[in-house]
């Protein structure tokens, strides 16, 4: 069974959209990626803090998710990362209430020995020095290095990101910060240099309409399953990471073709995500639901057509 090595924040979230409003629910990158990957069969490996004030009994649904926490720091005297946010009636723009870094701003991540020597890893989204000073404790090169970013650390970090760039396999982030880091507008050219800085693929998110991958020499395009109703988009491209990397170390195939496939699979993970508030959907998560979900994409994206009518 292939390794998982998720690093990403554990936090309390509390979100507001047009269907309702939570209390502190559970939430963080770190969270909803190991939750997503939690239906496939690799090893979950997380990395993260938190602070004093986090219930056992969040631990205990990790745990029982059989994903590994011995990464999992406890600050005592410290809280943990709090965010609040509210969704606009389209449900594609937030805005954010309050951010508390809280534990999260001593963050310093120190692998486990059982850590470090992982198959796949996801970087989730944080800043680019922690991002390196995860893979630079890594004993062995891993199969795949998966890295998320966004457009803070490009306004803020931007070497430090080149730098880290070099040394991953794959970035996924959406058109907006695609654009901004490459400098350019077309998507097609954006991806193209990205690649440029040293990953071999980019995978572009496009939120509600869907997903593309980019390699030096091939593109894939996948659409987003259209649902009758999104609760909560928060965890989206956390989920679609987590269900990403998952289905890559369960199959223990890392070409484009199977990259492609990998694409979908997190696609049908996180349309799960966005119909539930906070975790709620990944926690129900089961693999015929999975199933199910896989047949309704292939319907919608196949069809038959004589090429020869022209």
């Amino acid at each position: 069974m292939n390794s998982l090595l998720i690093v990403g924040s554990v936090a309390f979230d509390q979100i507001e959209t047009p269907f309702g409003k939570t209390g502190k629910i559970i939430g963080g990158a770190g969270t909803y990626i190991s939750l997503a990957s939690a239906v496939f069969k690799t090893e979950k490996l997380l990395v993260s803090v938190v602070g004093d004030d986090f219930p056992s009994d969040y631990l205990q649904i990790l745990k029982h998710k059989n994903i590994n926490i011995d990464g999992l720091k406890i600050l005592n005297g410290e809280k943990t990362f709090f965010w609040a946010g509210k969704y606009l009636e389209n449900m594609n723009h937030r805005e954010t209430i309050t951010t508390e870094l809280n534990s999260l701003a001593k963050f310093d991540p120190i692998l486990p020995d059982s850590y470090k020597n992982p198959d796949v890893v996801m970087l989730g989204n944080l800043t680019p020095v922690i991002q390196r000073k995860v893979i630079e404790q890594l004993e062995n090169r891993p199969k795949l290095i998966v890295l998320d970013t966004m457009n803070f650390w490009m306004d803020t970090m931007l070497d430090e990101l080149h730098k880290t760039l070099k040394l991953v396999d794959i970035i996924t982030i959406n058109d907006d910060e695609a654009r901004q880091l490459s400098g350019e507008y077309y998507i097609v050219k954006a991806a193209h240099k990205i690649i440029e800085m040293g990953p071999k693929y980019i995978i572009i998110k496009k939120g509600e309409h869907g997903a593309l991958l980019f390699s030096r020499d091939e593109m894939f395009y996948s659409p987003a399953l259209p649902l009758d109703d999104v609760i909560d988009p928060t965890g989206a491209g956390d989920s679609f990471a987590g269900g990403f990397c998952g289905y890559l170390a369960q199959t223990d195939d890392f070409s484009f073709e199977n990259i492609k496939n990998a694409i979908v699979v997190a696609s049908a993970v996180a349309s799960f995500n966005v119909q539930k508030f906070g975790t709620d959907g990944l926690l129900t998560l089961s693999k015929n639901a999975l199933r199910r979900r896989l047949f309704k994409f292939r319907n919608l994206v196949s069809y038959n057509l004589d090429e020869n009518i022209f």
